[in-house]
């Protein structure tokens, strides 16, 4: 697979891991799902920065995104 894919799923599993992560501690409950989904999402970021070669830039990360976005989406 594509190493910017691999970044922008895990970009969008660690958003939702947050927001499960907290809904959990909120609620008096142990966040499980919210614990698989931050391990899901760092394998997913680990893979992406060794398959890219010479990783990636914070200032590179939007044009990534972007760029995977229109190429799945039309």
């Amino acid at each position: 697979m594509d190493p910017d894919l691999f970044l922008v799923i895990g970009l969008l599993v660690g958003v939702l891991a947050v927001s499960t992560v907290l809904s959990g501690i909120s609620n008096r409950r142990t966040p499980r799902v919210g614990a698989a989904l931050v391990l899901v999402s760092g394998v997913l970021l680990v893979l992406a920065f060794q398959n890219k070669a010479g990783g990636y830039t914070v200032a590179e990360i939007p044009r990534v995104f972007f760029k995977v976005l229109d190429r799945y989406t039309l």
